[in-house]
């Protein structure tokens, strides 16, 4: 009987062994799939934040190009207020020299002084008007 009882330790001895043995041939299977999956994530992870990185950059972009064209657009009001405000000097200074010519209350010096003041707006204006064609042309 202790022969058998030996032999039947002995057997479930081995067998225990042999799935053991087979467990660990498995466990590093197992590893490597994991390993993939891992891998996979990662990857996966990777290219959503490299979406999330490029829509990003999209929207600074077009907002850059929205604060262009804001800006664009106030140096295009600016220009042409400066042109009208410019020009209703002139006509103020030119309907200041005609009156003061007809009642003859202006001395030369003052005539002058009026007239290099005028070609100096008039000069102004046409500066004003080529950098207005210009931002226009951007536009």
């Amino acid at each position: 009987m202790k022969p058998l009882l030996l032999c039947a330790f002995l057997l479930l001895l081995s067998i225990n062994m042999t799935i053991a043995q087979s467990d660990d041939h498995n466990t590093p299977a197992l590893a490597k799939e994991e390993l993939k999956e891992q891998k996979m994530v990662i990857k996966k992870v990777e290219k959503e934040e490299k979406k999330a990185a490029k829509a990003e950059k999209e929207l600074k972009e077009e907002e850059k190009e929205q604060k262009k064209e804001k800006k664009l657009e106030n140096a295009l009001v600016a220009k042409q207020r400066t042109i009208s405000k410019n020009g209703k000097k002139v006509l103020s200074l030119q309907q200041k020299l005609a009156k003061g010519k007809e009642k003859g209350k202006l001395s030369p010096v003052d005539i002058d002084k009026l007239n290099s003041k005028i070609d100096k707006l008039q000069l102004e204006i046409a500066k004003n008007k080529e950098k207005l064609a210009k931002l226009l042309k951007k536009k």
